[in-house]
This record gives C-alpha cells, structure tokens and sequence, in this order.
C-alpha cells in the first residue's frame, strides 16, 4: 500500500520510483511509467509451486495468504490458473490472516484446516505472519506426517533472518526461494558485511536493495545537471501539499537511462530490458537452516536436481526430500476421513449373485453386518489394505433393492463410500464420483437352447446344402468322364447301359474310400482320378473333422436370435431387480406389463425353465455366473448396450477417488486379480467369446471351390483332348462322306459304341490269342460290322466274339463249365 501510493507522487512528478520489495503482480510498471520493480512478480513463481504439486500427484492445495489485496489476494488468481493447467485444484479459499489477527484468530484457522481432507498448503504470508502460523501449526501437530507445507519468496527469501526456535517449528517445509548465483563479488561482500555487521545476516532483498542503489547512483551520474531542480508552478487558492508538487525536468531522462543500464550485480545481473524468467531454488527446512533439493529455471524445463547449463542430460525431479515428520516419502496430500473416524461403507445387501456380494446380518439388526464376502469386496479389500487404510472402515448393509437409491447414500452424506456390484452409468455419475471400472461390462441376452446332436440328421450338418449339391454333381460327372474316356478301349466299362452306369458311378463313389475294383487304362483317365482322388482326400477328412466335432461339441442354437424379434412377438422377457436394465429394456420398444423381475439365479431359472419369459436381459459379469451354472442350458448372445463396468463410488470432489482408481489399476494387472477369480468363479468371465457354449460351423462352399475348380479344369481338359483325338481318328467319316449331319452323327456314335481294336489294349490281347481264335474274331467283326441290315447289334455280336477269343481276366478265372457255355453260345467249341 505503501508502494501504491509513492508510486503516484513519482508518476505525478514525473521521478523515477525504483522498489525491490513489491512483488505484487497488482502493482504494474505498464500502469505507471515511471515506476521500475526490480523484484520479480509473484505471478511467476506459482509456476515452480505447480511443478512442485504435479511432481508429487497431489490434486487439491489450499492456500493460506494475508488479507493484504495488492500483496496476499493478488497471487491467488495466478495460482489457481496455474493448478488448473495440471487438474489441481483449490477446495478452500478462507484461509486469510491479517497482521492484526491474535494467535487465537490463527488457531481458530488452523483447527478448521485440520479439519480438512486437504494436507496441502502454499503459505503465502510476511515474514513475521508465517513464523507465528507455523509455531501455532507446530502446538497442533500439524507438522507431522501427512502434511505438506510450501513457502513462496516471501518466506522463504528470510529464512536467514529468523529465529532458531522458528525454523525448528518449519521442519520439513518446502520452500520456493529466489536463486543468487554465487559469484567471487558476492563472496567477498559477504565477509566484507560479516566483519562489518556482526550477527546481521544478508537477505536476498537486501542485496536487491543494493543493487538498485548502485544502478540509480550511475544513472544520476550520467544525467546530472546543475539546473535539475524541481520546478513549481505558481497556484493559488484552497490548495494541499500535493498540489504544491512540481515536476522534475531530468525524470523522463533517467527512467530512459535506467532501462539502459547493464551490470553485474551481487543479486545477479541487474537489467530491466532482458524480460527474462528468474531461476527458483527448491530449498528444504531441515536441521538449523535449509538445503537446496533443486531448482526450477523454466516451465519447459520444469525442476532439476541440479543446475548445470551445459549438462543437456540434466535429469528432471529433485533431490529427496525430508518431509514434516521426517517422511522420506511424498505424503499423499489428503487424510481421509480427516476426523479420525472410520469410513462407512455401504454394501448392497441384497445382491443377487452372492459370487459378487454376500452379506450376513448381525442377528436381530437390520444393517449391521456380521461378514461380508465375494469378489468384489474381495479388491475393495485389498486396494484398501495397500493404501494403508485396512481397519480404517466399517460395513453398513443397504437393504433397498434400487442401486440407484444405494449411490445416493452417498450423496446424502450417509456413506462415506459405496461398494459393491455397482455399475457405472451416467444418472449414478450425477451422484457421485466413480473410481475406474475393475470388470469389463455391457447389456447382454440369454434365451434357452436347443440340441442339433439330438436329430437324427446331424450327420448331414457337417457339409451346406450348397456343399452336398455340388459333391454330388462332381460325382457324376466324374463317373461319365471316366466313362467316356474308358468306354472303347476297357472292358470293364463296357456291357448293357445299365451295368455300364453302374460300373461308372460306382467307380466314382467308391474312391471315397478308396475301394474301387476297376482298373482305368487310359492316361487321360488317370490324370482325372489323380486329380479326384486328392479332392476326394480332403473332403473326406473335412468332413469327418465336422462331424466329429459336432458330436462331442454341444451344438446348442438360440430359441430367440434378436431383440426385434422379443418386441414384436409381445414376449415376455426377464431383468434383475433393482437395475438399470429395465428403463434400458422400455426404451427399446417393451411393454412395461412384458417385462418380469427375478431376485435370485434359481428364480431366473425357473422362468425360463418353464417359459414364462422368452429372454432375459441382464449385465455380463451376472450372465457369466448365470450360465457357469446351467452351462448346456443357455446361450448368451451378443452385447446390445455398452457400460462401464463396476466400480467404487465416492462423494463428488473426494480425494480419494482417483488414489482408489490407481490401485486398482495395480490390483487388476497383477497376479491377485487371477486368484480372486480362481476363489469366486469367475474365470469364465475374462473369456473373449461373448457366449459361452462352443460350436461347430458347416462346412461351405467358399471353403472348397478351388478344388472343385481344379478338378472340373482337370476332367473337362482331358475330355476335350479325347474328343479331339476321337474326331481326328475318325475325320473321313465326318469330313468326306456326302451323309446328311444325322447319319454323320449316328456313325460317330457307332464307332464310338465299339471297341477301339488300335488300343494297345486290344494288340496285346491279339498277340496272345491263336490264329483260330483270331479268324473268328475277324470273322465275327466283319459279320457284325457288316450288318447294315440291323438284323445284329454290333454291341452284342462284338461281345460273344470277344467272350471266345479274348475274355477278360476275371471271366477267364470262371469255372470250366461257365466258360464252356459262353463258348457254345458263341458257336464255337472249347479250345484244348
């Protein structure tokens, strides 16, 4: 107030007024021109006090400043800005002492503090105010373990200067203090003023204070001038000594020079154009002074244990710290309850999967529980225990069924915590403050089931329809390939059409088992069996994989496949009571008269046992329990409404709630997580299928349309080459004759329909055969190829001859009396 008001006698007289003591960021050298601070704002040294907060993950700092606007009020806007930049916050803005208040004010201040689940405090106060809060903090045990106290320059800056039994009450304080370097002229003004001023120790304002009479003594110097007296202006009339005040001539020279002037001073380098950020020292009350844990240059560089420009590994953080208490380690910032009193938690007490929640009343009391189990208590537990909370908290059963109306106990003040089977949803978050979910969750459907492995058709399931259609076709024609390119030159492909079919089909299916009797003896024909025999491979083995499958893997199908389908029937489906899950269920089209509660796993049952609902509509980790206990019975389907799982709920703004949600963190990642789900069950849960029965798909068409298209490639290829070769063996008969396109064609059949004596099939026979065998061969083809007259069929007559002459192996191993009686029939008598 003081500066204020000297500062307007400069502006109005136009002197330059220089202050090292005003760090107020109300008073501004852009206000008035001839004002020059030399002491840095306070603006900027909440900047390190944020780093300071960050750095140690406390979210909630309450200061305590003096009721002074210009000097206490005005740094609290800065620094609630800069605890916003880091999700900080400040819960309390009453801690205000004057200079006048009495030790009983401050005590009054400091109870309702303690009072507080905050133990964070920036102490922005005089010297003289702070060295009597912290004796009065000290009688009150608040400099214990658990607490945090910080000091801005104004404080900190002194510490030199105060006394012993003070700075023992101030064990463990944080201060942000200004850094001088330690330059040769420093050191020797040190022992040059110790000597001189024995017992009065040097203050970083006083050394400001003499570098700005030496930069005010050289401007003078420059500017002096014999005529730079103030002048006055002659008034007259009822006037004060303020309006006597003249104005000096040399005063816009000397503000000039001031911002010109350069030098080395013992606070630093003094200049007032640079504009360049003050370097803050972390220091830490210990012992009979402080010692320096780090520094703060920048806020890209935040804090750095050492300050060392030319060490670009510089590492970040500071060095340990000695905590109020002789904490080694950063104290949380907050003691809840910060009465002394245990939590009340509150625990659903009528929970439907006891897996979950299980509560057992105290006998003759309606709340008071004697033992409370399951898995979710199970990690309230043990997060509790490792933040050092075991014991601090007492169970309180909630018995409405409404999880709704159960968060918002907390929000009544009722319970200090919620915990339980609790899922996070947004009217629930208007309530309190949730921790981060420990299960992953969402809406699901479970309908009953029916059993595929009970028909007496299962054995078609392996294959689609589409499949078997296109197996069969492949069979045939395969058999009419090999037919065809067998026909002339093989025997056992030949004979009345039936027995021919049936020879070519037969062959063709049986390679499925691979027990075909007939032999193929064209080429041709081989390269299509190889092909079908490697196709036929792996259908078979495809098909005895599904199969298999199917009949040891439960091939369950849903009753009801979607939820359109509930709502348009008008079935009834079922929810657990108490949830969320029925206004979900009105919202998507049901009648409110078709929706059915249930209160326990057998009741659920027994509803849809006996169809009385059609569905039921509930969240996973209860539907994962449901089912582990009727496994074969029940299928769940897809997800249809997306939550965030169960959590912890807190009142709004508690301190507690993000500590809890990253220790829960640490609990489900490590290895208590597994066993917690070994104990109650719930292994099933964590299973990536969204159902819980395994199946067996049909196998597709899409998964074998390649092999059929190698092998219709295969078999219709060599078609084409024997129809070629076929055609050009008989060229004279399509290409010379003068015969209508009919008889061109009937001829072609007729060849076709008769041996192909030029195979070497036939040669080898003739070969073996006597030339008495062989005449009447001959003579048996020319009659029958003679016969233009129809009176023979050439098929036929071509059989018996070749029955005498040259039978095939399996006929000739006949006995001797078939034989003799196809050789008579034949016209011909046995051979010797």
């Amino acid at each position: 107030m003081d500066a204020e008001f000297v500062i307007k006698l400069g502006d109005k007289a136009q002197i330059p007024i220089l202050s090292y003591s005003s760090t107020s960021p109300c008073v501004s050298s852009g206000q008035c021109p001839y004002f020059v601070s030399v002491a840095p704002k306070d603006s900027l040294q909440v900047q390190a006090i944020s780093a300071l907060v960050k750095a140690n993950n406390w979210t909630n700092v309450i200061p305590i400043y003096a009721d002074n606007i210009e000097y206490g009020a005005g740094i609290i806007p800065y620094l609630d800005d800069a605890l916003q930049n880091i999700n900080a916050r400040i819960p309390f803005h009453e801690a205000i002492i004057s200079s006048t208040s009495t030790d009983d004010h401050i005590l009054e201040l400091l109870q309702k503090l303690k009072a507080k689940q905050t133990r964070v405090f920036v102490v922005h106060l005089y010297p003289e105010l702070a060295s009597r809060l912290f004796m009065l903090a000290n009688e009150l045990k608040m400099m214990g373990r658990g607490y945090v106290w910080i000091t801005t320059t104004s404080t900190s800056d002194e510490l030199g200067s105060l006394d012993e039994n003070i700075i023992d009450s101030m064990q463990g304080v944080v201060g942000v203090q200004t850094y001088i370097p330690e330059t040769n002229e420093l050191k020797r003004f040190k022992t040059h003023w110790e000597r001189k001023f024995q017992g009065t120790k040097l203050s970083v304002m006083g050394l400001r204070a003499y570098d700005v009479a030496w930069a005010l003594a050289r401007v003078v110097e420059q500017v002096s001038d014999p005529n730079s007296g103030i002048k006055t202006t002659f008034m007259t009339g009822n006037i004060t000594d303020l309006d006597r005040l003249g104005v000096s001539p040399v005063g816009p020279r000397l503000i000039k020079a001031l911002y010109n002037t350069r030098f080395s001073g013992l606070a630093g380098i003094f200049s007032l154009s640079d504009g360049q950020s003050p370097i803050y020292r972390i220091i830490n009350v210990f012992g009979s002074g402080s010692r320096g844990v780090g520094f703060w240059t920048s806020e890209k560089e935040g804090l750095v244990p050492n300050l060392n420009p030319g060490n670009k590994k510089n590492s970040a953080g500071l060095r340990p710290i000695i905590w109020p208490g002789d904490a080694t380690s950063p104290p949380r910032g907050f003691e809840i309850p910060a009465s002394g009193n245990k939590f009340r938690v509150g625990v659903p007490g009528k929970a439907v999967f006891k897996q979950l929640v299980n509560v057992t009343l105290v006998k003759g009391t309606s709340d008071t529980p004697e033992n409370v189990t399951g898995f979710c208590i199970d990690i309230f537990e043990s997060v509790m225990k490792n933040l050092g909370y075991s014991g601090h908290y007492d169970y309180h059963s909630f018995q409405n069924p409404s999880y709704y109306d159960f968060v918002r106990q907390v929000y009544l003040q009722k319970y200090d915590i919620v915990v339980g089977d609790i899922t996070i949803v947004a009217n629930r978050s208007s309530l309190a403050d949730f921790t981060l979910p420990f299960t992953e969750s969402g809406v699901t459907m479970v309908v009953p089931v029916k059993d595929d492995k009970k028909s007496a058709w299962v054995f078609l399931k392996p294959l689609t329809w589409e499949l078997w259609v296109a197996t069969l076709c492949t069979f045939v024609f395969i058999a009419f390939a090999i037919w065809v390119l067998e026909h002339r030159i093989n025997e056992e492909f030949r004979g009345p059409p039936l027995h021919q079919v049936g020879t070519s089909l037969f062959y063709s299916f049986s390679m499925m088992v691979f027990a075909q009797r007939e032999n193929v003896l064209s080429n041709l024909s081989r390269c299509v069996v190889v092909v079908w025999v490697f196709v036929v491979l792996v259908l078979t083995q495809s098909y005895t994989a599904s199969l298999t499958s199917m009949l040891t893997v439960q091939q369950l199908k849903p009753t009801v496949t979607s939820v359109d389908e509930l709502v348009s029937s008008g079935a009834n489906v079922g929810f657990q009571d108490g949830t969320f899950v029925e206004d979900l269920l009105i919202k998507r089209g049901f009648n409110k008269s078709k929706l059915i509660s249930y209160d326990s796993s057998e009741n659920l049952h027994d509803l849809l046992s006996k169809g009385e609902i059609a569905a039921v509509f509930d969240e996973i980790p209860y539907m994962r329990l449901f089912l582990a206990l009727y496994p074969s019975k029940y299928l769940m389907m897809q997800p249809l409404y997306k939550t965030d799982g169960f959590g912890f709920a807190f009142p709004k703004g508690s301190l507690l709630a993000p500590v809890v949600s990253g220790e829960i963190l640490n609990v489900t990642e490590g290895d208590q997580m597994g066993e917690f789900e070994k104990k109650w069950g719930m292994q099933l849960y964590n299973s990536s299928d969204p159902g819980n029965i395994a199946t067996s798909a049909s196998l597709s068409l899409d998964s074998f349309w390649g092999l059929f298209f190698i092998v219709g490639v295969a078999t219709a290829t060599s078609l084409l080459i024997y129809a070629i070769h076929f055609l050009y063996e008989n060229r004279d008969i399509w290409m010379n004759s003068d015969d209508s396109i009919r008889r061109k064609s009937k001829r072609l059949v007729e060849v076709f329909e008769n041996r192909d004596m030029a195979a070497h099939t036939f040669r080898k026979r003739d070969a073996q055969s006597t030339p008495q065998n062989v005449e009447t061969y001959q003579t048996s083809i020319i009659d029958g190829d003679g016969d233009d007259d129809g009176d023979g069929d050439g098929d036929g007559a071509d059989g018996i001859a070749l029955t005498a002459s040259t039978s095939p192996s399996r006929l000739s191993n006949s006995s001797d009396k078939t034989q003799e009686n196809l050789l008579c029939s034949a016209g011909m008598s046995p051979s010797p």
